[in-house]
């Protein structure tokens, strides 16, 4: 989960409502310029994190609070058996969605390659898949490439709302370079709305949003009590409104 320091507690955004948001982002992205496939891979987007179950697990701190999902430690054991898990679900799914989930799943590893036989192994085998799979539906490396390069700038951006990332006083930060090598900045205009340099939707100007949980308490005694405080707290709705400029 994203968890959010704010004034007078938490602000707590399921993974799984973060990946509809960037799925919204990516539902307004300019027809012309859109990947092949697009709405198989909305799809991939939409689902991309599933397996993400906040009411299941470990998700406290050690200081008992919520524990947000960049300082959670998972065993590599646990990692590959629960990325298994993901390919296995995409499937159901079709062949185009896990082959994305695949790719992403690659990047998100790419730095356990070399570091044990079984990264090695899991790693592979996602290459292989992913050559057979491209064979299969008849696209190119480059195509299945720009719609996972589009997957993760909608991932990204998703990510820099859900996070409050977005900088103050009208400064730019990168999204991603990757579809095309066009370089993508999102920034903050004085009346509180959203842009991307260059505009890059279909529309002149949308809202997206996403819901947060609202935890008063700072601290829980175990991860009982945190699902029950999630499941009972009162739900706000994030909007974001972006225009071109």
């Amino acid at each position: 989960m994203i968890s959010n320091l704010v004034e007078d507690g938490w602000q707590v955004i399921y993974h799984r409502a973060h990946a509809l948001l960037a799925a919204q982002l990516a539902g307004h992205w300019k027809r012309s310029n859109a990947p092949i496939r697009l709405y198989e891979t909305i799809a991939a987007i939409s689902h991309h994190d599933d397996l993400e179950r906040e009411w299941e697990g470990n998700e406290l701190t050690p200081a008992g609070a919520p524990l947000d999902f960049t300082l959670a430690q998972i065993s590599d054991q646990e990692s590959i058996a629960s990325m298994r898990e993901q390919i296995t679900s995409a499937r159901y799914r079709g062949r185009f969605v896990t082959l994305l989930t695949s790719k992403h799943l690659t990047f998100l590893s790419q730095d356990k390659w070399g570091t044990s036989p079984e990264w090695d192994e899991f790693l592979n085998e996602q290459m292989e898949l992913q050559t057979r799979y491209q064979k299969e539906l008849g696209i190119t490396k480059d195509e299945a490439e720009r719609a996972y390069q589009f997957m993760r700038w909608c991932d990204r951006l998703s990510l820099i709302l859900a996070q409050q990332k977005v900088p103050e006083m009208g400064r730019a930060l990168e999204i991603t370079s990757g579809i095309d090598g066009v370089r993508y900045d999102i920034r903050q205009l004085k009346d509180g709305k959203i842009t991307v340099e260059p505009w890059c939707f279909e529309d002149n100007e949308f809202t997206v949003n996403v819901e947060a949980c609202h935890l008063k308490q700072l601290q829980f005694k175990d991860n009982k009590q945190l699902v029950e405080a999630l499941q009972n707290a009162p739900i706000a709705i994030l909007e974001w409104t972006f225009t071109k400029v």
